[in-house]
Parts: structure tokens; C-alpha cells; sequence
């Protein structure tokens, strides 16, 4: 018999993989970071300080942005702007990476760790 919740396990590990992996293919372009590990930590970092701050009203998906951003900063060199240029490029990274996974294996996983995706 399985474990009822063991299906939301998975797909939180996939999810938080392979947002791991946008930001991780991201940071390797923009600052030349290869530390996968780094990645998915970063993407849990970021996933938390969203989920903190994405409820406040009116102005809550702006200030979790800048917070996901300031993760991305604090997490890897080059200042603001370089964690910008991370964060959009972890975006299309994830993109690209779940229509792949998705098409191919059609599983509808999001990615963790990267907003809107």
C-alpha cells in the first residue's frame, strides 16, 4: 500500500529540481557559478521568501520579486542587476525545461523556485 502523500513528495522534489536546474543553467551563463547544489538551494531560499511575501496586498507579487531577486543576489556575485539577469533567465531556462519534460513525458510539473512558472 503506498503512502498517501508520497505523489505531492515527488512532485515537489521534481518541481524544486528543476527549478534548481533553470536557475542553475542561469547562473552558469551570467556569472559562471557551476554548482548545481547551490542552485537548488537557492531555488528553496527563493520559494521561501515568496511564499513570505507574496501575500500582502496590492503590492505583495512585486515585493516577492524583489525578494526572489535578493535571494538570487545574495546567493551568487555580480550585484543586483546580474541576480536580475538571473532571475530572467532562470525564467525562459524553466520554460523551455518544463515544455520539454512535459511534452516528452507529459507530466505537468511545474518548477519550484522560479515565480510564475
Amino acid at each position: 500500500m503506498a503512502i498517501p502523500f508520497v505523489g505531492s513528495i515527488v512532485s515537489f522534489v521534481v518541481a524544486l529540481l528543476v527549478g534548481g536546474l533553470a536557475i542553475y543553467l542561469s547562473a552558469r551563463v551570467v556569472v559562471d557559478v557551476d554548482d548545481y547544489g547551490h542552485a537548488v538551494v537557492t531555488a528553496l531560499l527563493g520559494a521561501l521568501g515568496w511564499a513570505l511575501t507574496s501575500w500582502i496586498p496590492l503590492i505583495g507579487s512585486l515585493v516577492a520579486l524583489v525578494v526572489w531577486v535578493g535571494v538570487i543576489n545574495w546567493r551568487y556575485p555580480g550585484g543586483w542587476v546580474k541576480a536580475g539577469i538571473i532571475g530572467l533567465g532562470a525564467w525562459v531556462a524553466a520554460l523551455v525545461v518544463l515544455f520539454v519534460v512535459n511534452a516528452v513525458f507529459g507530466l505537468g510539473v511545474g518548477a519550484f523556485g522560479v515565480p510564475g512558472i
